[in-house]
C-alpha cells in the first residue's frame, strides 16, 4: 500500500511550512490548502512557490467554504491542521464537518503542537485558557464524533525557548540567545520541554500513518533534550566562552506577574507560555491508555539536540 495522501491546512503558518517539508521528504503525496487571494501576499506567494518546488500540490479552497473544503478533502487520506488564532476553534469545527461528510479520511491531526491540554483544568482567570479552551473543545468534539485522530503534545518550539533562551525581548527581537545578561524565572531548576520545529513536524507526519497513534496523543519530549533551564544557560555559556549576568525572579513574583497579564498582549501571552515551558510544569506522567512516547515509538529517530541547535548562533553577530 502506498503512503497516505496528506493535506496540510494552515501551511503558511509557523508550523505548517515544516509539516509540508517533512511530508514531502517522507515520501507522502502532499497537498496544501490555498485560500483565494493568498498569492497577493508576497511572503505567502514565495512560500507557496517553495512548496511547489518541493513537489507539493496546491488545492484551492477556504476553511470557511464548505464546498471547496469537501472538494479538497476528497483528494486526500489524512488531514494535518496547523491553523492558529480563531481558526483553531471555528475553522477546525468546519473542517471536522467536512471530514464527516466525505467519510473516508483515515486520520485527522488537529492544530495542537503545545501543552497537554488534558492535564490543565479549565481556568478562566488564566491567560493560557484563551489557547487551551478552543483546543479542549476540539478534542471533545473529535472524541464524541468518533473522528479518527492523533494529538501532538510537544511542549514548546525551539524558536520560543532555545533560540532566545526564553527571553521575551529576544523572542520578539533578533531571536538569538543573550550574550551579556539573562533573566531566569524561578530557580531555574525546572526541566524545559522544547524541540526543533523540523523534529516536531517530522514526528507528526510519522504519527499520521502509524496505527499505534490512532486516537492517541503523541508526546514529544526527547529525554536528552530535557535539561533544566540553568543547564541550558550553562551550555550556552560554554559555547560563547563566558558567563552571563543572571537575575533570578522568585516564583512568588512570577505568579504575581502572571496574575496581572493583559490577555490582549501577545508579549504577555508568551510570558505565560515561557513560564509553562521552563518551570517543569510540562513534565507529567504518561497515561498508557491515551499517551504514546515518541522516544519509544521511534527509537532510531535522530533529533536535533540543544547542543547542535546552539551551534548555529555561536558565530552570529547580533544586530
Amino acid at each position: 500500500m502506498g503512503k497516505s495522501r496528506i493535506l496540510v491546512v494552515g501551511a503558511t503558518g509557523e508550523m505548517g511550512k515544516f509539516v509540508v517539508e517533512a511530508s514531502v521528504k517522507l515520501g507522502h503525496p502532499t497537498f496544501v490548502l490555498v485560500r483565494p487571494g493568498s498569492g497577493s501576499d508576497p511572503d505567502k506567494k514565495a512560500l507557496l512557490a517553495e512548496f511547489e518546488s518541493l513537489g507539493a500540490v496546491s488545492l484551492h479552497g477556504d476553511i470557511g467554504d464548505h464546498d471547496s473544503l469537501v472538494a479538497a478533502l476528497k483528494q486526500v487520506d489524512v488531514v494535518i491542521s496547523t491553523v492558529g488564532g480563531a481558526a483553531v476553534l471555528d475553522g477546525q469545527l468546519k473542517l471536522i464537518d467536512a471530514i464527516e461528510e466525505v467519510g473516508h479520511i483515515k486520520r485527522f491531526l488537529p492544530s495542537e503542537f503545545g501543552a497537554n491540554i488534558d492535564v490543565h483544568s479549565p481556568n478562566e482567570k488564566s491567560i493560557l485558557d484563551l489557547v487551551f479552551a478552543p483546543k479542549r473543545a476540539i478534542r471533545k468534539v473529535l472524541r464524541e464524533k468518533g473522528i479518527p485522530h492523533t494529538l501532538i503534545c510537544c511542549g514548546g518550539f525551539a524558536r520560543w525557548v532555545w533560540a532566545p533562551l526564553a527571553q521575551i525581548d529576544a523572542l520578539f527581537g533578533d531571536g538569538q540567545p543573550p550574550r551579556d545578561k539573562i533573566t531566569i524565572l524561578g530557580d531555574g531548576e525546572g526541566l524545559t520541554v522544547a524541540s526543533s520545529e523540523i523534529d516536531i513536524a517530522t514526528l507528526t507526519v510519522l504519527a499520521a500513518d502509524d496505527p499505534r497513534t490512532l486516537n492517541k496523543q503523541l508526546v514529544i519530549r526527547h529525554k536528552p533534550n530535557l535539561l533544566t533551564f540553568n543547564s541550558l544557560v550553562e551550555l550556552w555559556e560554554k559555547k560563547i566562552g563566558h558567563s552571563l549576568h543572571k537575575t533570578f525572579v522568585p516564583e512568588a513574583e512570577v505568579q504575581k506577574q502572571l496574575d496581572g497579564l493583559n490577555p490582549n498582549s501577545i508579549a504577555d501571552f508568551f510570558h505565560a507560555i515561557i513560564w509553562e515551558l521552563v518551570s517543569g510544569r510540562e513534565i507529567f506522567p504518561l497515561n498508557p491508555s491515551i499517551d504514546v512516547d515518541s522516544d519509544e515509538l521511534y527509537p532510531d529517530y535522530k533529533y536535533v539536540t540543544v547542543d547542535e541547535y546552539f551551534d548555529k548562533f555561536v558565530e552570529k553577530k547580533r544586530a
